[in-house]
């Protein structure tokens, strides 16, 4: 578990595709350099947030840590933009004496989004995206949390329409994250709030179980309703 709140900024030092892979399977070997300050206390096996993508440790000195990548995580993210000295976000999984100053981030991205509009507002940056999966709209709202590579951010605006939303970036986090670095049409990776997954499935559930059972509550009254409609439509012939 994270909580979207950046540690590090890293470099990719070497990106190894494929068959190359030592420790990807099928997917990629991605070390990334410039990381002293989050290996102090790492051990093989630990998790560590690249750019949002909870991934596993499976070497390390006391600068660059390795990881692999399947391809799904490949398909579904922005990792094939990480070629070599790219800057990535990191984060450590949290530890119990950590503050929880973002939010609950699972490392497990949904999507990817394309920046549509940068603008300065004051010394915040005004960022617009466009999601590439418009199915993952439903669960983003203005005012809630969502996560763009690895940062906790809260969406300003969001119209359903187009697919598209909105955050404002302070002072403090462009010097601290990657994003800014971005330009328009760049691909960021997506992670939704999963409060909006989890309500989603228990009243999809809930319905169908009414739905299915002829003794319902729910049942009861969509049949009273069609009873009641069907009376009013003899009695109006």
């Amino acid at each position: 578990m994270f909580t979207g709140i950046v540690e590090l900024i890293g470099t990719v030092q070497e990106y190894k595709p494929f068959d190359d892979s030592e420790s990807g399977g099928q997917g990629v070997s991605i070390t990334i350099k410039d990381a002293t300050p989050i290996l102090t206390d790492c051990h093989i096996g630990d998790s560590i947030a690249i750019n949002g993508i909870c991934l596993t440790v499976t070497a390390f000195d006391a600068d660059t840590f390795k990881v692999g990548i399947s391809p799904e995580t490949i398909k579904r993210t922005n990792v094939a933009d990480w070629k070599q000295d790219a800057k990535v976000n990191l984060e450590r999984a949290v530890s119990q004496d950590v503050r929880f100053g973002g939010h609950y981030v699972q490392g497990h991205v949904d999507t990817v989004a394309t920046i549509v509009s940068r603008e300065a507002e004051g010394n915040s940056i005004i960022f617009g995206f466009q999601l590439n999966d418009t199915q993952y709209m439903k669960y983003i709202v203005e005012k809630g949390f969502i996560c763009i590579d690895g940062i906790s951010l809260t969406v300003t605006k969001a119209d359903d329409t187009n697919s598209t939303f909105y955050i404002s970036m302070i002072k403090h986090t462009q010097e601290n994250v990657t994003l800014p670095l971005k330009s328009i049409g760049s691909l960021v990776n997506i992670e939704v709030d999963l409060t909006g997954k989890v309500i989603e499935k228990q009243i999809t559930l809930a319905l169908e179980n009414q739905i299915s059972n002829e003794s319902s509550t729910l049942n009861k009254m969509i049949t009273k309703l069609i009873d009641q409609r069907i009376q009013e439509h003899f009695a109006n012939k």
